[in-house]
Formats: C-alpha cells, structure tokens, sequence
C-alpha cells in the first residue's frame, strides 16, 4: 500500500491496565467541540457507528484494549470490520498495491518462482497466496506460468478470511467455482482457471495441504494486528486504547501505569536499543508455521511489504482515499497498517536453523535485478504510442525511491538445507 510515513506518537498518558470496569464518560450527543453553525457534520456510516459501540462497550467491561486487539476487531470484525465486505483497492478505494499499478510487478514475481523453483529440481508444487486482495497478483503470475505450460503441475491455494474478496478473487481468476461443503472440506471454496489449474480457498494458513509450496504475501504482514510497547522507567509497558474524552477522536492512547501480560514476555532482538517497538505475535506465529512447512515438506517463500530493518519504532497509521487518516477515528472506515519488522521476521525465521532467509531488499533494486526495464521495453514496443507516457510512469512509481522503489521491500525464506546450494547459485533478485 504506498502510504506515508506517519510521525512519532506523542502525548501518550498513562493509565493503569485492568480487566475490570472502570469509570468512563458516559455518550452524550456532544463529546467534541462544538461546530459553529453551517459547518459539514462528517458522518460515520452505520456500519461504522455500530462498531465504534462494540469497541466502547468492551473497554467500558475490561479496560482499555491493546492495538492488536483494536486492529483485529476494526480490519476484520465479520459484521462491519474494514476488509470483510467492500473493495478497498485501486483508485476508487483508499490506497493502490504494486500489482494493481502496472503488470510488470506481477509478471517478474512469476519468474522468480520459475528461476528459484527450477534451482530446486522443479518437483510438483502448490502456488499459496497469503491474503491476495483482488487476485491481480495471482492472474500476472498465473499468465506467465501458464505460457511455460505448467498448469497441470500445481494447484492454487488462496488464504483469504474476507467474504467479499474471495468472491472478487474467484470471478477474477475462475472459469467456474463454487462454494465447499464446510463439514466435509478444510476449504470453503473451489473452481478452476480456463488452462485448467485447480483454485482453493481458505480461512487459515493451517489448512491448506502441508505439501512442497511456494508461499507468496504481498501487503499481508503490514495488516496483522501489532502490539506497540514503550520502554518506561526500566520496564517495557504497553501503549493502550481508551475511549477518548472530549476529542475529535473516538478513542486515544494510553499507556498502561504497569506491565501487561504481553510486555511482560516480549523480548527485542537481542541489540534492539529503540524506546518505541511495534510488536506482532500473529507475524511471528505465521512464519513459525511457514518455517516448519518447509523444513518438513520443502518450498520457497517470498514477502513483499512495507518494512524496516529494526530502525524504526512508531508506524502504525490509518489511510482513507489515498491518505492519513486518524486510526482512532471512525474505526472500520480506513484501512490500518504498521511496517513490518524484517528484523524480527528473520530473528524467528532463522532461530532454530531450520530456514535461511535472504532480504530484505527494496523493491525498486528487486524489480532491476529480476530484468524489469527490459520487460518496460518490451511492453512499449507493442504498446500505442500515446500509452507509452503511463506505462512508463507505472513503472517509476514502482521503483523510484521517492516513490513505492525504496518503501517496499523484498524479502525471501528456503529450508536450511539449501544454504550451500543457494550460495553456489544466489537467489536472482537478492544479489
């Protein structure tokens, strides 16, 4: 998602943690300043109104509630969470991913499955896509997969929880689908593409076949629910989420007065010196899972996110139509992120050797490496002259650094077993 970068969080106040009831503001009609006469009321939809209730109501039982906790609840609450019923992509939604922007992006991560897959005596594979949104990464790639007839050498896995757009995906990519026997199948939807490779959905990562495969996420890890943790008076102690008094916001920050259960057993990567650091146990967890697929069945993983490398410690930020957003106002109408922490990624990813990992590398430098001014140039010359201007300016906007070149980056997982092999014969984009 091209997005700025948000500043600091500041005016942080503390406030003990609890699980029990607390005095709150009661919901009066005018709990922000008072507009003068004429100006535009900036409206929530309903969907949203109902929302904002449901996460006052349970910090009025519990207390305030950690990020990851709002995060979850605001992108996927299945009644009115951001990501579950409506599309949020392109020009018309609130922000534009690299495969929507120009299909060069697409088409030069096809052949870097093929180049690394053929490394690894191209054994029969399942293509998995971790939240693939619309599915226009997975048709760039499945149209170059195609034309080196592999089609009937894999299947296609698609973990995605949001009704909508696993609906879109399948009308995108399918010849014909249809709904699975949920009693029966660990997926909840199949078809098949007009060449003839086999379309699964699911919820979780966990159910999708534990055979060799390679793993793509791309904008995924950004969306998981974080936990944002302040180093304060020698403790690390857990910013919260509170409903907000005569703001403008719904809710606003706090910081928990003692340790949280989550504070308590974090622990940075060992030389971590920030004061700030956003923290995502579901990251951890799921490249957990994605080490021990391939160290147990073999396979390759590619991410391609925002990121840093364990410089940066306050991201979290909310867009809405192409811009910042309050992430504490109107919850559930404008999508939340935070930078993943490559750092923290490959500390888990390579902790028991039983992966090796390369990246990260910005996108713009992946993109040169994988050829892709040679494949602009190819698409220009069988382009209409007066298309050549915007496929040109795609591609800049992909790989200048000013622009999504150096905000994004490439980051790659292998078994272990691989090191040597890999050493003689590098992973193309990476070096």
């Amino acid at each position: 998602m091209f997005r700025p970068i948000l500043k600091k969080l500041t005016n942080v106040s503390r406030r003990q943690y609890c699980y029990k009831s607390v005095k709150r503001p009661t919901f009066q009609k005018e709990t922000s300043p008072r507009r003068p006469k004429g100006t535009p009321v900036d409206k929530a939809p309903k969907d949203n109104v109902d929302l904002t209730k449901h996460l006052q109501a349970k910090i009025l039982a519990t207390g305030p509630i950690t990020v990851a906790e709002y995060m979850r609840e605001v992108l996927t609450n299945p009644h009115s969470g951001y990501y579950m019923n409506r599309d949020v992509f392109g020009k018309e939604g609130d922000f534009i991913t690299s495969p929507e922007i120009s299909q060069i992006f697409g088409e030069l991560v096809a052949v870097w499955i093929l180049s690394e897959w053929q490394k690894m005596g191209s054994p029969k594979f399942q293509l998995v896509e971790l939240g693939p949104g619309r599915g226009t990464l997975m048709r760039d790639v499945l149209k170059v997969l195609s034309k080196f007839k592999l089609n009937k050498d894999f299947s296609i896995h698609m973990v995605e929880i949001s009704p909508h757009l696993s609906k879109q995906q399948a009308q995108l990519l399918c010849y014909s689908f249809d709904d699975a026997d949920a009693n029966v199948d660990m997926y909840y939807r199949k078809g098949e593409t007009a060449s003839g490779t086999k379309i699964f959905w699911y919820s979780r990562l966990e159910d999708v076949p534990k055979k060799f495969s390679v793993v793509l996420a791309h904008e995924f890890f950004d969306a998981l629910p974080i936990h944002k943790f302040q180093f304060d008076n020698g403790l690390w102690k857990e910013v919260l989420i509170d409903i907000a008094e005569n703001s403008t916001s719904d809710f606003r920050y706090v910081l928990s007065k003692n340790q949280t259960p989550m504070s308590k057993i974090f622990n940075p990567v060992a030389g971590d010196t920030r004061k700030i650091i956003e923290y995502s146990l579901e990251s951890d967890r799921l490249i957990g899972l994605l080490v021990e697929r391939f160290e147990r069945d073999g396979g390759l993983g590619l991410i391609m996110d925002y990121g840093h490398f364990g410089e940066k410690g306050d991201s979290f930020r909310a867009f809405k139509k192409h811009a910042l957003h309050d992430p504490l106002k109107f919850p559930g109408t404008a999508d939340l992120t935070a930078d993943v922490d490559f750092r923290q990624m490959k500390s888990v990813a390579e902790r028991n050797h039983q992966t090796v990992c390369f990246g990260p590398v910005e996108q713009g430098v992946f993109l040169y490496k994988m050829q892709g001014e040679v494949r602009l140039e190819s698409i220009l010359r069988s382009a209409l002259p007066e298309n050549h201007s915007s496929i040109r300016s795609a591609y800049q906007m992909l790989t200048h650094r000013e622009q999504m070149g150096a905000r994004f980056k490439f980051f790659s997982m292998f078994p272990f077993v691989l090191k040597d092999h890999l050493t003689k014969f590098p992973v193309n984009g990476f070096h």
